[in-house]
């Protein structure tokens, strides 16, 4: 009886564990298939601006398809030289211009004083890091008049200075946040260390902080530019004149004052305004994926 039991019992083991091995392969498709239909959802506006930047003006309001029936690339150099007096390469300088110089101006000084929040000790310390805490709940709207008053009287307007000058001052408090909470979480043993091989505050922020802070700086550096290059009122505030224009406010000239609108190379314009910021999220996605992976801290 007991030999004649045992294969019974292997031919159930290996059922049991086809089953087993259905089961995973069902759930396994079913998460595939609720994946692929979020990817759907949520790159369908994408694909629809990408394929109406290949239809025709007729095409754009009758066809509400996302696949054009006639393609044409025509929208790409309409949209270009637009402006007969401009090309919209104008815009795309003007925007790379200022956005690489926000990411530089917010690395180096929410860094510093997020440096200064987490590591030094000075009076009043907590009470100033709550200010500027609190500063997250100050509507950014409110300070826009006073602001170009301001701005107004240094002669900076139709300039980029006020887009760039205020981030010197480490006015992005969400950064300096994010810095100080990453840098709590370095082990103070380092700045020890540091200290004991002779260097200063300074020296142990440039060669213990810097290089730990990697990720913390790259991430900076991608929100920096993401914001920057997309925003639309503040560069509408300061930016007055046509010559100064960036990407966002230069969309807004294909539709005029009489309500006329050049839909497709506003489209072939867009598509086009997002790739610097595919293509800078893609440079950096392995150091913002990468986490606290430095030789300091795995020791």
């Amino acid at each position: 009886m007991a030999t004649e039991a045992a294969p019974m019992s292997t031919a159930d083991g290996d059922s049991a564990a086809r089953r087993r091995a259905a089961g995973g392969t069902a759930r396994g498709v079913a998460r595939v298939a609720v994946l692929v239909a979020i990817l759907v959802v949520v790159l369908y506006p994408l694909i629809w601006v990408l394929g109406s930047s290949l239809k025709s003006p007729t095409e754009v309001a009758s066809n509400l398809s996302v696949i054009p029936q006639d393609p044409t690339w025509a929208n790409y150099p309409d949209g270009w030289n637009y402006l007969s007096n401009i090309s919209f390469g104008r815009f795309f300088w003007n925007s790379t211009v200022i956005s690489m110089a926000t990411v530089v101006a917010n690395a180096v000084s929410c860094l510093l004083a997020a440096y200064a929040f987490a590591r030094l000790r000075f009076r009043a310390r907590r009470f100033w890091f709550a200010i500027m805490i609190g500063t997250l709940l100050l509507p950014s709207h409110v300070l826009i008049v006073p602001q170009y008053i301001m701005f107004n009287s240094f002669g900076w307007i139709d300039t980029p200075l006020p887009l760039i000058v205020p981030k010197l001052l480490a006015t992005e408090a969400f950064f300096v946040f994010l810095m100080v909470q990453f840098m709590r979480g370095i082990p103070r043993e380092l700045d020890d260390a540091a200290k004991i091989d002779g260097c200063s505050p300074f020296g142990v922020f440039r060669y213990v902080i810097v290089p730990l802070a990697r990720p913390a700086l790259v991430t900076t550096a991608i929100f920096s530019f993401i914001w920057t290059w997309n925003d639309f009122l503040t560069q509408l505030i300061y930016l007055p004149s046509v010559e100064s224009y960036t990407v966002p406010i230069g969309l807004r000239l294909f539709i005029d004052s009489t309500g006329q609108t050049s839909l497709g190379p506003m489209f072939a314009m867009s598509v086009l305004s997002l790739l610097p910021v595919f293509l800078f999220f893609l440079a950096f996605q392995k150091m913002l994926v990468q986490g606290i992976n430095t030789s300091g801290l795995k020791g």
